[in-house]
C-alpha cells in the first residue's frame, strides 16, 4: 500500500534521522498523542525573559512527571526496553499499594482484569462488524444482478426463501426476485435483455468502486490495501498515527463492502485483520494501562490480528496461529491466552449473527465423506508445485506493477486506475458464469462434493445406476457435456483471475489477497480433480488405480483437490504453513485431510522459497521502505559494528550533550541544527565517557515545561544530567536538572562486535539505537535505520529506499 505523503524540507546530518516525511492531511484523523512540532529557529526564546529573579530553585523532573515525556513522534520506532520497564514499574507500584487499603486492592484486581475485559470488547466489536460486512457485501453483490420485490434489502437467497412459490429444482428462480432486464424491459430472455443485464452489472460495479476509492481518498487514505504489511510493521514497534484510528475504521468498513461488491478480484479477509486491529487500538484508549504503554498496546493488537482471521474464516485457532506465525513481533504466553479468548468471543459473536443463514461462520464450509488414497499424494504435491510457482510469479508481477505505480504518472490518478480496472473486470467477468459470481461463492462451488441433489454445471455427470443406498458418496461417473463446458469456462476463469489479481492488489481500495489466491488454487485443483476422476473411471485397470479404485467405487473427490489447490496457492503467496493448514482444517471440518493439506503447503513453500525468499507482505514492506527487521531473514555477512556505526570518517563529529557543561540556549541550538531523534550524554568533550542517552522529544518537552512552570529559567540557565548539582555562582539563573529523562543504561557494544550479533540484539530486544564504545569511550551510534540500510547494501539493493520510499 502507498501513502499520499510528501517529503519535508531536508535536515542536516544523519545520526538518528527522523523519517523526513510528513502526513499530508491527517491532523483530524490522529487518535493518539499528536507529534511534536516546535520551531527552534529563534534560538528557543519563548516563555520567560532573560532576567533572573529571586533565589534559584532547582526543578528535578524525577519528582513530577512531565506530560508528554516518554511518548513518541509519528513515524518513529518505540523503545521496547523502556516500555517494558515502565510496565514492570507500574505492576510493582500497584502490588505495593494493594497491601495498604481495600480500595487499592480493588484497583489492583481491576488492573489485572482489564486485559481480559479489553479482549472481550475487541471480540464483540470485531465479530459484530464482520457480521455486518458479510451481510452487506452479500446483498450488494446480488444488487448488481437484480432486486427483491418483497423488500430491496433482501439478497437473492433470502428473497427466494421467503417465497412460497419456490421449488427445490428451481430454487434460484422465484417470482419475487427480478433481474434488471425483467424490471426495465419486461423479459429475461433474448439478446436485448442480456445486454441490459450486462450494462446494469457494469454500471453497479463502477458505482461501487468509484464510491470506495473516493471515500478512501477523501477521508482516510490509510484505509486502502490489505493493511497486513503495515500492521506487521506497527507490531514490530513502528508508529504510524491514524493508521488504526476511528476514521480509518469507519471508512475501511464501508469501503470494504463497496470494493467486494464491485466484483473486483479481491477479498475481505486481509482487511478484516486491519478492521479488528483498529477496534483493538480504539478500545485501548478506555484503559490507562494500554493507552500509556506502546508495548502493552501491541500485545492487544497481536490478539486483534488473531480476531480478524477468526471472523474472516470462522477459524479461531487458525487466527491465533496466524498472529503468532505471520504478523506478531513479540508474542508472550499471556498474549497467546488472551488471543485465544478474544478469537473465541469473536467467533461466537459472528455465529450469533449468522450472516450466511446456514449456521456456519463462512460461506464455503464443506464436508467430504470419501477417504483419500496414498497415491493421491502425487497430484497433491503437483498442486503444491503449482501453488509455489504461482506465488512466486504473483509476488514478482505485483511488486513490479506497484513499483511502476509509484514511479510513473499512473500513481497520480488512483480514481481513474480503479475505475479502469473495475470496468475491465466487469466486462470480462460477466459472460463467464464462474467469474460473474462472487469469488466466495465460486470457491464454495469448487469445494463442493457433488451429490444427487446438486444442480451445478460441475455436477452434471452422465446418469449411471447408483447401487449405494446413501447419497453422501456417489461412485465415479463419466462427465457429461455440461462438465466439459464448465472445464473450459474454469480454464478461462483461471487465466483471468491470475492476471487481473496482479493489477488489483495494491490499488487505492481495501483489498485482501486470501480469497483471490484461494480461487486461483481452487480452480486449478478442481480441473486436476475432474481429470483424475475421469482417468480413474475410464482406466481403473491401470497400475496406479488397481487395488483401490474398482468400478462403481467413489475413488476421487474433485472438491478435495480444489481445497488442496487453494491451500497451496495461498501458501505460495503468503508463505504461511502451520496456521494455513489449521485454517483450512477448521474451514472444512475434515481431520483426515490434514496430511494432503500439509504436503501441498510444504511443497508450495519450498518451491516459492526457491524462486524468491520473500512472501507478499514482506515484499510490500520492502517496497514501501518500512523500518522492519524481518525475524526470518539471516544476516550472514562478516562485518563489524565499526563498519556500520555513524559518524563515518568523512562525517562531522557525533552530536553529544555534556552532563553538566551546557546551557539551555546551547542545547536548543543543537536541537534546531540537527534532526536526530536522540543524543548521547557524555562527561565532557575531552573524555567522551558515556553517561546515558536522552531522546530529542523528551528534551524538547522538558525544556518547554521548565520555561513555563519553573521560575527564572532562561537561555543562560545551565542543564545538568548529574546526580548532584555543583554549586552555582551568585546571581546565576536557576539551573535545570534533567537526569530524570535520561536513560542511564543505554545498550552499548564495542566497535569490534560482529554485526550478526548486533542485528540479533536489535531483533530480540526491539532496540531503537545502540551506542558503540571503545575502552569505555563513545565512538558512535547504530540505529535501526543504519542496520536496514547496511542489510540493503549487502543485498545489492538501494540503501536509500529504507524508511519510506
Amino acid at each position: 500500500m502507498e501513502f499520499w505523503t510528501f517529503p519535508c524540507p531536508p535536515h542536516s546530518g544523519g545520526k538518528m534521522d527522523n523519517t523526513g516525511y510528513c502526513s499530508e492531511s491527517f491532523n483530524s484523523l490522529t487518535d493518539d498523542v499528536p507529534p511534536l512540532d516546535r520551531d527552534y529557529g529563534s534560538g528557543g526564546s519563548y516563555g520567560a525573559g532573560d532576567g533572573s529573579n529571586g533565589v534559584p530553585k532547582l526543578m528535578d523532573l524525577l519528582d513530577e512527571p512531565v506530560p508528554g515525556v516518554g511518548t513518541y513522534e509519528d513515524f518513529n520506532t518505540i523503545d521496547w526496553v523502556r516500555e517494558k520497564s515502565k510496565d514492570r514499574d507500574h505492576h510493582r507500584e500497584i502490588a505495593t499499594k494493594s497491601k495498604e487499603s481495600a480500595l487499592a486492592l480493588m484497583k489492583s484486581i481491576s488492573d489485572a482484569f482489564s486485559g481480559w475485559l479489553l479482549m472481550l470488547l475487541v471480540g464483540l466489536m470485531s465479530g459484530a462488524l464482520a457480521g455486518g460486512i458479510d451481510i452487506s457485501a452479500h446483498w450488494m453483490t446480488d444488487l448488481k444482478e437484480g432486486v427483491c420485490l418483497n423488500g430491496f434489502w433482501f439478497n437473492h437467497e433470502h428473497c427466494c426463501w421467503n417465497s412460497n412459490e419456490t421449488t427445490f429444482q428451481e430454487r434460484d428462480k422465484c417470482p419475487n426476485w427480478k433481474s434488471w432486464a425483467e424490471l426495465i424491459v419486461g423479459t429475461n430472455e433474448g439478446p436485448f435483455a442480456y445486454i441490459m443485464n450486462y450494462l446494469m452489472y457494469v454500471c453497479w460495479a463502477l458505482l461501487f468502486s468509484f464510491l470506495a476509492v473516493s471515500l478512501v481518498r477523501a477521508f482516510a487514505p490509510y484505509a486502502c490495501g490489505s493493511g497486513i504489511p503495515e500492521i506487521k510493521t506497527i507490531l514490530s514497534g513502528f508508529i504510524i498515527r491514524g493508521y488504526l484510528g476511528k476514521w480509518t475504521l469507519i471508512i475501511k468498513t464501508i469501503t470494504l463492502v463497496l470494493a467486494v461488491s464491485s466484483g473486483l478480484s479481491l477479498g475481505k479477509e486481509g482487511p478484516l485483520v486491519h478492521v479488528a486491529c483498529c477496534c483493538g487500538n480504539i478500545l485501548c484508549h478506555l484503559f490507562t494501562k494500554y493507552r500509556r504503554n506502546e508495548a502493552k498496546r501491541r500485545e492487544v493488537l497481536s490478539a486483534a490480528a488473531a480476531v480478524g482471521v477468526s471472523v474472516a474464516f470462522g477459524a479461531p485457532i487458525g487466527g491465533v496461529l496466524f498472529s503468532l506465525e505471520e504478523v506478531s513481533y513479540y508474542f508472550p504466553l499471556k498474549t497467546l491466552w488472551r488471543s485465544f479468548f478474544a478469537a473465541l468471543v469473536a467467533a461466537f459473536t459472528l455465529r450469533s449473527i449468522n450472516p450466511f443463514g446456514n449456521s456456519r461462520l463462512v460461506l464455503f464450509y464443506v464436508e467430504f465423506h470419501s477417504p483419500w488414497h496414498l497415491l493421491e499424494l502425487i497430484p497433491f504435491v503437483l498442486l503444491g508445485i503449482f501453488g509455489g510457482i504461482w506465488g512466486a510469479f504473483f509476488i514478482r508481477a505485483n511488486i513490479a506493477w506497484c513499483r511502476r505505480r509509484k514511479t510513473t504518472r499512473l500513481g497520480h490518478y488512483p480514481v481513474l486506475e480503479v475505475l479502469v480496472v473495475t470496468a475491465v473486470t466487469a466486462l470480462l467477468a460477466f459472460p463467464n458464469s464462474y467469474t460473474c459470481m462472487s469469488t466466495s461463492e465460486l470457491i464454495s462451488e469448487l469445494f463442493n462434493d457433488c451429490g444427487l441433489l446438486d444442480s451445478s454445471q460441475l455436477c452434471n455427470y452422465a446418469n449411471v445406476s447408483v447401487t449405494k443406498s446413501s447419497s453422501d458418496a456417489l461412485p465415479d461417473r463419466p462427465a457429461g457435456q455440461d462438465v466439459y463446458t464448465a472445464m473450459w469456462q474454469l480454464s478461462l476463469a483461471l487465466v483471468f483471475k491470475m492476471l487481473i489479481t496482479v493489477v488489483t492488489f495494491g490499488m487505492k481500495v481495501p483489498s485482501g489477497l486470501f480469497i483471490p489466491s484461494m480461487a486461483v488454487g481452487a480452480i486449478a485443483g478442481r480441473l486436476l480433480g475432474v481429470g483424475m476422476e475421469q482417468l480413474a473411471y475410464y482406466h481403473h485397470d491401470w497400475v496406479i488405480f488397481r487395488g483401490w479404485c474398482s468400478p462403481g467405487a467413489d475413488c476421487i473427490t474433485p472438491g478435495l483437490y480444489a481445497m488442496v489447490g487453494a491451500t497451496a496457492c495461498l501458501g505460495g503467496v503468503t508463505r504461511m504453513t502451520v496456521s494455513l493448514v489449521v485454517i483450512m482444517f477448521e474451514l472444512t471440518g475434515g481431520l483426515e485431510y490434514i496430511v494432503p493439506l500439509m504436503a501441498a503447503t510444504m511443497t508450495s513453500k519450498w518451491v516459492a522459497d526457491a524462486l524468491g525468499r520473500e512472501g507478499i507482505y514482506e515484499a510490500h514492506i520492502r517496497l514501501n521502505g518500512y523500518p522492519f527487521l524481518e525475524p526470518k531473514e539471516e544476516f550472514s555477512h562478516k562485518t563489524l559494528a565499526m563498519d556500520v556505526m555513524r559518524p563515518r570518517r568523512s562525517d562531522p563529529p557525533l552530536s553529544v550533550i555534556m552532563q553538566d557543561g551546557m546551557s539551555v540556549e546551547e542545547v536548543e541550538s543543537l536541537i534546531a541544527e540537527t534532526s536526530y531523534s536522540g543524543f548521547p550524554v557524555v562527561v565532557s568533550h575531552e573524555s567522551q565517557r558515556l553517561v546515558g542517552f536522552v531522546q530529542r522529544r523528551d528534551l524538547v518537552i522538558s525544556i518547554e515545561n521548565a520555561r513555563q512552570h519553573q521560575e527564572g529559567v532562561v537561555s543562560a540557565s545551565r542543564i545538568f544530567f548529574t546526580e548532584y548539582t555543583p554549586p552555582q555562582p551568585p546571581n546565576s539563573p536557576p539551573p535545570l536538572k534533567l537526569r530524570g529523562i535520561m536513560d542511564l543504561s543505554p545498550f552499548t557494544v564495542t566497535d569490534h562486535t560482529a554485526m550478526d550479533i548486533v542485528v540479533d540484539i536489535f531483533r530480540k530486544l526491539g532496540l531503537r539505537q545502540c551506542l558503540v564504545t571503545h575502552n569505555g569511550r563513545l565512538l558512535g551510534i547504530i540505529t535501526k535505520k543504519d542496520i536496514l540500510k547496511h542489510m540493503a547494501q549487502m543485498a545489492n539493493r538501494d540503501p536509500d529506499s529504507i524508511l519510506f520510499n
